[in-house]
């Protein structure tokens, strides 16, 4: 099969990357760490009339009309970039919460027994249910799920607008990533309004990826630039067979990843995306290790922008499906 893209697909990749160069580069992406802000409304509003959450949807309902791989393509934009805040749950929820498709609403996600990311500036909750049938994903299963005090969604994803009260009962925990703030919910949940199809986990799961894919080769770029610039003994330390070593790694890893990511977004196939999941998670925290390492020192300190990208990768395994889900969908697969 040739994944290979179309005009039409690398000219939308590059104009997300330009968009983003631009308005969360490096400087303003330091400016907001340092500055502990929140999800800053004016960029959410820019990439809502851009047609980034509005994407999927038919243009006769105001969106974009294209497909799962043009998503793909933004999300993995997103991983490079390191944009915080909870994109994917807005761009999924852009059918059913009005102003979310033109980035006028922050939409997070509630995942059961699991901490909730940027639950201080959502206007709404995508709710999920189980999503993987049997996977032990969902609410009461061994993964963790179903956990909490409040009370678990159904097997239904669905949608709650009111989180005031939510935000009222919710106790903020801390965050390994920098950029994405926790809460963890103790209250009740209400009554959500149900949304058909039951595919937003898997969905999610698979622009995770995207975005881990992202990540992965950003860090594979950041660690080849640094080893063509880095001398030691007179010589780039590129040149040494043991960092030639670990980039190659680096790349082969993220070109796997790659074609189970687009592969997935072709097929939309729960076990193709659990499998894309389980490779991109694995490329972006091992790249990221790697890409510290080539670093040396310097890579653990706090000017340094590999740790900010190692943190997230991270946090983003743990979210929307788990290595142990995916390993357990991938293995029923197969019996």
């Amino acid at each position: 099969m040739d994944f290979q893209l179309s005009d039409d697909q690398r000219a939308l990749r590059t104009g997300i990357r330009e968009l983003l160069a631009g308005r969360f580069g490096r400087d303003r992406m330091r400016a907001a760490l340092d500055g502990g802000t929140g999800t800053d409304r004016a960029l959410w509003r820019e990439l809502g009339e851009a047609g980034f959450f509005a994407l999927r949807l038919p243009e006769a309902a105001g969106g974009v009309g294209l497909g799962l791989p043009e998503s793909v393509l933004l999300f993995e934009e997103v991983g490079r970039s390191l944009l915080p805040g909870p994109l994917i749950a807005t761009h999924l929820a852009a059918g059913a919460v009005k102003g979310a498709a033109q980035g006028e609403a922050v939409i997070a996600a509630l995942d059961a027994g699991r901490p909730v990311g940027h639950l201080g500036d959502a206007d709404g909750l995508l709710v999920l249910g189980a999503g993987y049938a049997g996977s032990g994903a969902g609410p009461g299963s061994g993964s963790g799920a179903g956990s909490g005090a409040w009370d678990a969604p159904g097997p239904a994803d669905g949608i709650l607008r009111d989180v005031v009260g939510i935000r009222e009962a919710a106790e903020p925990v801390r965050s390994l990533d920098p950029f994405t703030p926790l809460w963890r919910v103790t209250g009740r949940v209400g009554a959500v309004a149900h949304l058909p199809g039951g595919a937003l986990r898997a969905e999610g799961a698979l622009l995770a990826a995207a975005e881990q894919l992202g990540s992965a080769a950003r860090t594979t770029e950041m660690a080849v630039q640094h080893a063509g610039e880095r001398e030691q003994f007179g010589s780039p330390i590129g040149s040494f067979q043991a960092v030639k070593h670990l980039c190659a790694g680096m790349l082969v890893r993220t070109e796997l990843a790659r074609g189970a990511v687009y592969a997935a977004a072709v097929t939309a196939d729960r076990v193709e995306i659990a499998g894309a999941k389980l490779l991109a998670d694995d490329a972006a925290v091992r790249n990221a290790r790697d890409c510290l390492q080539v670093h040396g020192g310097m890579g653990f300190t706090w000017e340094a922008d590999v740790h900010l990208h190692l943190k997230r990768a991270w946090l983003r395994s743990g979210q929307w499906l788990t290595a142990a889900t995916a390993e357990e969908v991938l293995a029923a697969d197969l019996c």
